[in-house]
């Protein structure tokens, strides 16, 4: 018997009847809601800027005046109502509650994040835990500020508790999925060389999701610095923010506000600065 040679492949080693053969890409479930929803959003953002109403505000006019704004306050920074020494001081207040908040904040999620961990904990106290913290996680920062206002009163006792309420229960969340990267595998071959649940948590857990401990704090702490200057103008908890707020709504003084921003912005890329050392000193 002869043998028939097999087709011969002359295009790179591609059979002919693949040729030209098209790939279909299926839409998962989530590329589908994915889509949908930005898809909504376009279509909302849309009808927003088509039904808003500008009282005859020229939107080229209203653009060169922000423009205009903008430059005045970050190429002609000059102080007016206080000096350098007061803005320095009333920084420094802003910062104190976005640390205290942060402290609050991180002591209190450290013991709920091992609580909510799954491989820590059992799946009722975990889920319980996980779905407190988010209902609270979902009302804004300034509306629990404003909630606990009603007893407190508006001021800093309002703010810090308002601010604490609310990064425990972001800082809970991140604690928690930090402590469950951890394997499996580990605990158990520690609980069965006889460790209790504090020395596997002292030895294994938190040695080991210490620097995305330290991550999440300082992203939470840069978080709460921001919601304290918010806080100062909404609140009346004082700091750097009611300075901004009485420049921007009574005084309208431009200058003054291009040294505040000037200020918040240095702080800001201190403590980024800060993490990155601290993160790194970890490491090593």
């Amino acid at each position: 018997m002869t043998k028939t040679a097999g087709p011969v492949l002359t295009n790179g080693g591609v059979p002919p009847f693949q040729e030209g053969r098209i790939k279909i890409r299926v839409l998962s479930k989530a590329n589908i809601a994915i889509r949908l929803t930005m898809l909504i959003l376009a279509v909302l953002t849309i009808v927003g800027f088509a039904t808003f109403n500008y009282q005859g505000v020229h939107l080229l006019k209203g653009l060169m005046s922000t423009l205009a704004n903008f430059k005045t306050i970050f190429f002609q920074p000059q102080f007016a109502h206080f000096t350098l020494l007061e803005a320095i001081y009333q920084l420094f207040i802003t910062l104190s509650l976005g640390v205290l908040t942060t402290l609050i904040g991180a002591i209190i999620a450290l013991f709920l994040g091992m609580l909510a961990a799954e491989n820590l904990s059992n799946k009722t106290v975990s889920n319980s835990i996980k779905g407190f913290v988010a209902v609270i996680r979902a009302v804004p920062t300034v509306l629990w500020v404003l909630i606990f206002a009603v007893s407190a009163g508006l001021g800093s006792v309002a703010a810090v508790i308002g601010m604490s309420f609310h990064s425990i229960s972001y800082l809970t969340k991140a604690y928690s999925e930090s402590f469950e990267e951890l394997n499996q595998g580990t605990i158990e071959a520690l609980e069965g060389c006889g460790a209790s649940w504090w020395q596997i948590v002292c030895q294994a857990v938190l040695p080991s999701s210490l620097t995305s401990l330290i991550s999440w704090t300082f992203i939470r702490f840069e978080i709460n610095f921001g919601v304290s200057v918010a806080m100062g103008a909404a609140a009346g908890a004082g700091g750097i923010g009611y300075d901004m707020f009485m420049d921007s709504a009574f005084y309208y003084n431009l200058h003054e506000m291009g040294v505040i921003t000037y200020l918040i912005l240095i702080v800001a890329m201190l403590l980024e600065f800060m993490s990155i050392k601290i993160k790194n000193k970890v490491r090593a």
